[in-house]
């Protein structure tokens, strides 16, 4: 059997492969991040997973495209976990930007991730090359869901947004200054808690705040990480993977556009195509 798993911070798609000719069986945990969470925390999701409890002695492969993944210690990690819970098993993690590369080209490309957090790679056919390292949410993350999600806070609390906009955001979340301050402050994954503000952004794009927001976060993201590659631009392809910039395409090609560049493709959840390359190709052979 073939494991296939694509783990963001805030959840963590499975695909268990029998064979070719057999439905591949599909199902969601949380996210595995282990530059955020603690290893205990890491054994637990995957120990309350009733499918990969179900077929742990029979699973011989596991590639584990993951955020967070992108050291020695973070890989080492997910490894001993994998080694522990599946004893018949090889693992092989990656980070989260080659099931981006995966789910979209076998061909020298500029891949872009906007979901919780955001990345930029350029992928020369055989390994992924970054210019900006991943810093994280505090620091980088631009026009990610948790870049956006700090961003409606502040401006709701800066008290920038309209009556109507403010009521509807106090419609749709507990926004008492202490519950939001706890999940910031004293939470595992603040990260995800702030990309779960992300969906009122699209829900009310039309608002002059919002658009605005939207428009300042993908401007960042262009010029703080996708310019860095206007060389390899003049000759490859740009693709686009993820939750938020499936939503935010348009905005993303305007901005785009203003610069002289264009994309080739978005594609939302990237396992789904990474599916679809695992039939093509002899993985299962």
């Amino acid at each position: 059997m073939l494991l296939i798993a694509d783990s963001g911070s805030t959840k963590c798609d499975w695909v268990l492969f029998e064979d070719k000719k057999q439905a591949p069986i599909k199902f969601r945990t949380k996210g595995l991040n282990p530059s955020i969470l603690k290893k205990e925390h890491l054994e637990e999701i995957l120990a309350n997973s009733k499918e990969l409890l179900q077929y742990k002695n029979e699973i011989k492969c596991i590639y584990f495209f993951g955020a967070g993944c992108n050291t020695s210690k973070t890989i080492e990690v997910i490894t001993s976990l994998f080694s522990k819970l599946f004893p018949n098993s090889r693992a092989i993690v990656k980070e989260d930007t080659m099931a981006a590369v995966w789910a979209t080209t076998f061909d020298p490309a500029v891949v872009c991730i906007l979901g919780t957090g955001s990345n930029c790679c350029y992928y020369d056919g055989a390994n992924i090359q970054l210019k900006v390292p991943a810093m994280g949410y505090l620091l980088m993350d631009e026009a990610s869901g948790n870049y956006f999600g700090k961003e409606l806070l502040k401006s709701y609390y800066y008290n920038q947004m309209s009556p109507d906009l403010k009521a509807a955001f106090e419609k749709e979340y507990t926004l008492d200054e202490n519950i939001v301050i706890q999940n910031l402050y004293q939470s595992n994954t603040p990260n995800q808690y702030l990309a779960e503000f992300a969906k009122f952004l699209f829900q009310h794009k039309n608002n002059a705040l919002i658009d605005k927001i939207i428009r300042e976060g993908i401007a960042k993201f262009i010029d703080n990480n996708i310019l860095q590659f206007k060389e390899e631009l003049k000759t490859v392809p740009l693709y686009f993977v993820g939750s938020i910039a499936f939503y935010a395409q348009d905005y993303i090609m305007d901005a785009l556009k203003e610069r002289g560049l264009k994309t080739s493709r978005f594609v939302k959840r990237p396992i789904e195509s990474v599916i679809l390359k695992i039939k093509e190709t002899n993985f299962l052979d």
